[in-house]
């Protein structure tokens, strides 16, 4: 079968610091996957996802979101439809996610000169039934692998907020409460958890992370695989398998 394009399907940001961010996952998808990746934004950022997909057909569109809200499961469908491009499942809910958010935080812990007694696993939220799904996966995930409280909150749609919920531990009587940040990339939600009182420690987003990476090219992989497998065109393939990819 003939290698058919990965398109990164991201939100966008007026942050020039995500762009590069994003710029070195791509980067590191096409080492892994040896085809092109190009990137999509759905907002803020040129150029577009329609105005990507129009040139690149039956393209594998992967979405960089952590979460199931309505740019996963309506947007970005809608969007690649028209183009025969098939559409991956995200990175909702993926232990490959947990490792990542783990790495980081233990890279805050270690700036800011010992382990924290908490931890606040903040996600972007959303309003849409089951949108918050991958931020609650990730505390389950993170728990096992850490000796302290692990609890979620939201920067925006759902609550608690980030604040609310270093208060509420702090109350409680922890001191070195981090913050993981369930975010991929730098933006107007990193810089509203840095700037929360309280903080031992605020991990960076994990978009460049080397699981990632990883997680993005077999979500590649298992749609190119299936197409090949199942001799027909890709699109039909994915929405023909009782898997969702």
């Amino acid at each position: 079968m003939t290698a058919r394009d990965l398109v990164l399907a991201v939100h966008g940001s007026t942050v020039p610091a995500a762009g590069a961010t994003i710029a070195r996952l791509a980067e590191a998808v096409r080492g892994l996957t040896g085809g092109p990746v190009t990137v999509g934004h759905l907002d803020h950022q040129a150029p577009s996802l329609p105005h990507v997909l129009a040139e690149r057909p039956g393209a594998v569109v992967v979405p960089l979101l952590l979460g199931d809200g309505y740019h996963r499961t309506v947007d970005i469908p809608a969007v690649a439809r028209p183009f025969d491009c098939a559409v991956t499942r995200g990175l909702s809910g993926e232990p490959a996610v947990a490792f990542a958010l783990y790495d980081r935080l233990r890279a805050a812990e270690r700036a800011a000169g010992g382990a924290a007694d908490a931890v606040v696993v903040a996600g972007a939220g959303s309003s849409r039934p089951g949108g918050d799904d991958g931020t609650l996966a990730a505390v389950r995930q993170l728990g096992p692998l850490l000796p302290v409280p692990v609890t979620p909150a939201y920067c925006s749609a759902s609550a608690p907020a980030p604040a609310e919920a270093v208060a509420r531990l702090r109350a409680r009587g922890f001191r070195r409460v981090a913050v993981a940040a369930h975010l991929l990339a730098p933006g107007r939600f990193t810089r509203g958890l840095a700037a929360v009182p309280g903080t031992w420690a605020v991990a960076a987003p994990i978009a460049d992370h080397a699981r990632v990476a990883r997680l993005v090219a077999a979500r590649y992989a298992e749609a190119a695989r299936y197409a090949e497998a199942a001799r027909v065109p890709l699109r039909v393939a994915c929405e023909q398998d009782a898997r969702p990819l």
